[in-house]
């Protein structure tokens, strides 16, 4: 990378000259690849500096990944930032001690968004003991040199909370890890995924999410998408409450065949299809009225949204065991606003009640 001096640096940083928690305002400001909070800061030099230096760098797949993650935070930022004109995105770079840093980008309290982030980060160091044992029990063998596994994780991650209870939330991750053992060898692989979850059910929006992430990965392979829909599914799962969080969509991790080369540009394939599956889902029904009912229902859900993010998931476990972690953006994927009621249970052949079914029983949306 490139320090705020020029320098050229072997790993990553972010040390980019801005203010903490610049406010984007000028949507018409944000470049393709430069993330859009960047080209309203009055020096841009650090970080021009450092996607040139990652661009002459693409024959090397890290930096090839890198630039993806970016470029990926600034299309959804600005298709986000279209839909929801009057506000604004709050964004920090910040730097992590042990190695590398990151730049969030989040967007609260607007007319359409409740609450919306879009997080990229690029870190390395020493695997904690905590992280390295989730990793084995997943079947990972990793070999310790004096008890230390040097890393390399880099990801975008986002998740987006509407106001209207007829638009779903939705969530992706597409992440890239790289350990060192002890005789010099290197692990890798790629995870990821993108998920709906919505407060009331329409088939016609579940269609169109679950085709255009299948026309994604049959690309590729036309085994991938009834895998990794599978994999979705059962990973999302809830199982104090035997449902799953959401009507699913496509979730991986640990993949590493058949080369480095294929598994990326099919990482890319499903990092471009976010905005088209999701978006024209908002556009449809950001304006659509809503009951105070059906309002307390989407406080429910988020509920539910809330015990599986912090209970369950990988990600943010992996985030709270690695030392020096920003907390503020592992956590900005819980909402600003959830419910918790004693014994609430939907009458039958409800609105409510058919979601459950489907959450319960999870169904084939594109045959």
């Amino acid at each position: 990378c490139v320090s705020q001096r020029g320098q050229l640096h072997p790993t990553p940083c972010w040390s980019v000259s801005h203010k903490q928690g610049t406010a984007l305002h000028d949507n018409t400001a944000i470049m393709q690849v430069i993330p859009p909070h960047l080209s309203n800061c009055r020096d841009q030099g650090p970080f021009t500096a450092h996607t040139s230096l990652l661009r002459r760098r693409r024959r090397e797949l890290r930096s090839r990944m890198e630039l993806l993650i970016m470029e990926t935070q600034a299309e959804v930022c600005r298709a986000l930032a279209a839909l929801d004109p009057g506000a604004s995105f709050s964004v920090d770079s910040w730097e992590r001690k042990e190695g590398g840093g990151g730049i969030s980008c989040v967007l609260q309290d607007g007319e359409v968004f409740e609450k919306a982030g879009v997080n990229v980060s690029v870190v390395s160091g020493l695997l904690s003991e905590e992280a390295a044992r989730q990793m084995r029990s997943r079947g990972k063998s990793l070999k310790a040199k004096d008890g230390k596994l040097p890393f390399c994780a880099m990801g975008v991650s986002s998740v987006i909370h509407p106001k209207n209870p007829h638009v779903p939330t939705m969530h992706f991750n597409y992440r890239y890890f790289e350990i060192e053992e002890a005789d010099g060898t290197k692990q890798w692989w790629f995870g990821g995924g993108t998920d709906l979850t919505p407060t009331y059910l329409n088939e016609e929006d579940a269609v169109h999410f679950h085709k255009t992430l299948k026309e994604a990965c049959d690309k590729h392979d036309l085994k991938l998408y009834p895998k990794y829909k599978k994999w979705c599914d059962d990973y999302f799962y809830i199982k104090h409450r035997g449902e799953r969080r959401g009507i699913g969509g496509i979730f991986f991790d640990d993949m590493d065949s058949p080369s480095k080369e294929e598994v990326f540009q099919f990482v890319k394939s499903c990092a471009k299809a976010v905005v088209p599956c999701y978006i024209p889902i908002v556009k449809k029904h950001c304006h659509d009225s809503f009951t105070p009912e059906e309002k307390l229902w989407q406080q429910l859900r988020r509920g539910r949204y809330v015990e599986f993010n912090l209970l369950y998931d990988r990600g943010t476990k992996f985030g709270l065991l690695t030392p020096g972690s920003r907390i503020e953006s592992i956590l900005m994927s819980l909402p600003l606003t959830a419910r918790w009621e004693y014994m609430h249970n939907p009458p039958e052949s409800s609105k409510e009640a058919e979601i459950l079914e489907v959450l319960r029983n999870p169904k084939d949306w594109v045959h």
